[in-house]
C-alpha cells in the first residue's frame, strides 16, 4: 500500500550515506531533514501493516477456529485493534497530505502589549506563559531572543523561538489580537476592564531561504536594558540589525555574548524579511507580521479571555471553552484541534 514511500525511503538514505562522504553541508542538512520526516512516517507504516496482519489473523480465527474461547479473545481484540488502526490512517494520511509547505519548520513568536497599559502588558506575559506551558508538554524547545519588561512583572514585548516537530502547524493560527476581560489586581472598585495584546507567528527561515550578506545590513552595539537583576548585560552585548535595502529591523539582547545575539537578531530579522517579501508577492496568501498584528486594538480580536464568565472564545469559529486556568496553564490542543479542522 505504501510501496513507493518505503522505495523513497531507501533511496535517500542512500544519498545521505553518499552525502556523508562528500562535502556539501547545505545539501546534507536538506536530505538529512528528508529523511527524519521519512523515518517516522515509515515508522507509523511498519506500525499500521502490523496491525493490518493482526485484524487478518483474528478474521480467520472467527472465521474458522472451533475453539470458542480462542473465537471470543479474537472477537474482543479485534475492535480495539481496528480503532487504533483507524488512528494510525488518519496519522499517515495527514503527514501525505499536502499542506502549508511551512507546516513542519520551527517558529519565532512575537507578543507585544496592546490597548490596555500596564494590564495588557501583564496579559502579555500570561500568553507567554501559556505558550510556554503548551511547547513543554509537547517536549519543544522555548529559547527567548529579546524582551522588554515592566516593573510589575509584564511584557511590553518577548521575541522567543519554539523548536521541535511540526510547531508551525499546530501554532500558526494563533497568530491575531488576543482581548483580555478581567478585573485588574490595582482596580479598587472591581470594575472589568478589557485590554489586548498581539501576537505574531513567523515561521524559521534558513540561509537557503534567504542570503543576507554583510553589505545588506547595519549593525548597532548597545547596552542590554531591563528592570534590573542578574540577567542583565552591562557591557556593550545587545545587537540591533537593520536590513538596508527594506528598513526592517531585529534585535537581541538575552543571549550570553555579543555573538551569540547577533546570530538571533540575524535568524529574526531573516524570517522578518522573509514575511514581508511574501506579502508583498502574493497578499492573499501571506500570513506576515505586519497582518496578523494589526493595530493592537481592542476590536480587531481572535479570541477573548474572561475572566470573570471562566470563558475562552474563538470568535474565528465561533466557538467556547471553560477551565480558563487549564488552558493557560497550556492544555491548548482542545482549541488548536478544531482551528485545524
Amino acid at each position: 500500500m505504501y510501496e513507493e514511500i518505503k522505495k523513497e525511503f531507501i533511496e535517500v538514505e542512500g544519498r545521505l550515506g553518499e552525502l556523508g562522504i562528500i562535502n556539501n553541508p547545505e545539501k546534507l542538512a536538506e536530505v538529512s531533514r528528508r529523511h527524519a520526516e521519512l523515518r517516522e512516517l515509515i515508522a507509523l507504516i511498519n506500525e499500521y501493516e502490523i496491525i493490518e496482519k493482526q485484524i487478518k489473523g483474528n478474521i480467520d480465527i472467527i472465521s474458522s477456529e472451533k475453539d470458542s474461547e480462542l473465537v471470543e479473545l479474537a472477537k474482543a481484540e479485534q475492535g480495539e485493534i481496528e480503532i487504533k488502526l483507524a488512528d494510525l490512517k488518519k496519522q499517515i494520511d495527514q503527514e501525505l497530505k499536502p499542506g502549508d509547505r511551512r507546516d513542519k519548520k520551527n517558529i519565532i513568536m512575537e507578543i507585544r502589549a496592546g490597548t490596555g497599559g500596564d494590564e495588557s502588558a501583564l496579559f502579555a506575559a500570561d500568553l507567554f506563559r501559556m505558550y510556554s506551558h503548551y511547547a513543554e508538554n509537547k517536549q519543544w524547545k522555548v529559547n527567548i531572543l529579546d524582551t522588554s519588561r515592566t516593573g510589575i512583572g509584564g511584557f511590553k514585548e518577548i521575541i522567543f523561538e519554539i523548536k521541535g516537530k511540526n510547531v508551525f502547524r499546530s501554532l500558526k493560527y494563533e497568530a491575531g489580537i488576543h482581548r483580555v476581560q478581567r478585573v485588574p489586581e490595582t482596580e479598587k472598585q472591581g470594575r472589568i476592564h478589557t485590554s489586548a495584546a498581539t501576537v505574531a507567528i513567523l515561521p524559521e527561515t534558513e540561509h537557503r531561504d534567504l542570503e543576507i550578506k554583510n553589505e545588506d545590513i547595519r549593525v548597532d552595539v548597545y547596552s542590554a536594558s531591563g528592570p534590573g537583576g542578574q540577567s542583565v548585560n552591562t557591557s556593550n552585548s545587545a545587537i540591533r540589525i537593520t536590513h538596508l535595502a527594506t528598513g526592517v529591523m531585529a534585535q537581541c539582547q538575552d543571549q550570553k555574548s555579543q555573538q551569540q545575539n547577533k546570530e538571533k537578531a540575524l535568524a529574526v530579522l531573516r524570517s522578518r524579511v522573509v514575511a514581508k517579501m511574501e506579502e508583498e508577492k502574493a497578499a492573499k496568501e501571506a500570513k506576515t507580521r505586519k497582518k496578523q498584528v494589526g493595530s493592537g486594538d481592542r476590536s480587531e480580536k481572535i479570541r477573548t479571555y474572561n475572566f470573570p464568565q471562566d470563558r475562552i472564545t474563538d470568535h474565528r469559529i465561533k466557538k467556547s471553552w471553560s477551565n480558563m486556568n487549564s488552558i493557560l496553564n497550556g492544555d491548548l490542543d482542545k482549541i488548536i484541534v478544531e482551528l485545524q479542522k
